[in-house]
């Protein structure tokens, strides 16, 4: 060993070798995952219905679907506010589709979303839009 090279202690070498860290790393993602699940799975699902012009639709019935093995039933259904806003709450699934409808406004496509775990809380990017009279 020359003169510059410094020999680490043996708990510091153990510390910072790859069979300690690999795994430390592991462990610090899964809690903070687990943390995040934690603090986030109410089942509230947040959105918006609005017409072919983009203007929000108050009283719209929103439908959420959930897979039921094989097909999708429909769980539960929400009204929209005078802002065109819907809220879902207590949906316990991680593979559900919306669809929104009034009518003499119309109705929208069934729009898949889906969830990264159960129940987990979600607010639409895109509204809902109703298109043609129904």
């Amino acid at each position: 060993m020359s003169a510059d090279e410094v020999e680490l202690p043996l708990w510091r070498r153990l510390l910072i070798n790859r069979f300690v860290l690999v795994p430390a790393t592991i462990a610090v993602a899964i809690a903070l995952w687990n943390g995040y699940v934690a603090t986030h799975d109410h089942g509230i699902v947040v959105g918006r219905v609005v017409d072919a012009a983009g203007l929000p639709v108050p009283d719209a019935a929103v439908v959420l679907w959930v897979l039921n093995f094989t097909t999708y039933v429909e769980k539960t259904r929400a009204t929209t506010d005078s802002a065109g806003r819907f809220v879902i709450t207590n949906n316990d699934s991680h593979n559900i589709r919306l669809a929104a409808e009034k009518p003499g406004v119309g109705r929208s496509a069934r729009v898949p979303v889906r969830l990264y775990f159960r129940a987990q809380d979600i607010e639409l990017n895109e509204p809902l839009i109703l298109s043609g009279a129904s």
